[in-house]
């Protein structure tokens, strides 16, 4: 069967109230816009999204935010999007906040098949709290749990009908970690090739981590995010 999907509410059949949901992106760089926008449309509720950040305020995964759908946010820069901040203040969300090497990591360690890691990261700090801490070699180090998602929704440059991906400078960001750490990957691109058209030195992302492919119909550009 076609990985390849002409509408977004078909690629999104997958996505269910109350799972945790990889989206990629640092602020919108590299965010799959369209994905998200479908995902806008889409009647759900209480999802965890592990992001390094949820958007701008009205933009991305912003919107999602405002429409009350996400019960959990696991990041790294919430900061970027005041309206966190604020919904946080009120209890309209929880959050989870992770050092942004920490949250590659357990993202990495979550498709690995690994059940966490230990990092000197955080030690001595309020992040630190609750967490299991081991004494190695006279250093203190933290436990830190994977990251594994029911779904991952991410953005590359292209892909071939296979699914392989290369993605665009810094873009790329936390994507590729995305796609080993989900059940079910669903990516938007720029650009759809046969197979054979890559360079195999340039792929990122094999096809075998891909379930989904549709075109980008949202892209960010100097003007903020417009229709393609």
């Amino acid at each position: 069967m076609s990985k390849i999907k002409q509408q977004v509410e078909d690629a999104l059949l997958c996505v269910k109230s109350g799972q945790t949901i990889l989206v990629g992106g640092f602020g919108l760089i590299g965010a799959p816009l369209t994905l998200i926008d479908g995902l806008t449309k889409k009647d759900v509720k209480e999802l965890t999204i592990v992001s390094n950040n949820l958007g701008e305020s009205g933009k991305g995964l912003g919107i999602l935010l405002n429409q009350n759908k996400i019960k959990k946010g696991i990041g790294s820069y919430f900061t970027s999007n005041r309206d966190v901040g604020d919904k946080y203040q009120k209890g309209e969300i929880q959050l989870e906040l992770l050092p942004q090497g920490t949250l590659a990591e357990s993202l990495r360690a979550g498709g690995a098949g690994l059940g966490g890691y230990y990092t000197t990261t955080g030690v001595g700090t309020n992040l630190a709290n609750g967490k299991e801490e081991r004494d190695i070699d006279g250093v203190t180090y933290l436990f830190e749990k994977a990251i594994r998602g029911d779904v991952a929704l991410i953005r590359a440059h292209k892909a071939d009908r296979l699914g392989n991906l290369v993605y665009y400078k810094t873009a790329r960001n936390f994507n590729p970690l995305m796609a080993t750490a989900a059940k079910t990957v669903i990516v938007e691109v720029d650009e759809i090739v046969e197979p054979g058209q890559l360079d195999p030195e340039e792929i990122v992302t094999p096809h075998l981590y891909i379930d989904s492919i549709i075109l980008a119909q949202q892209i960010l550009t100097k003007e903020g995010v417009v229709a393609r």
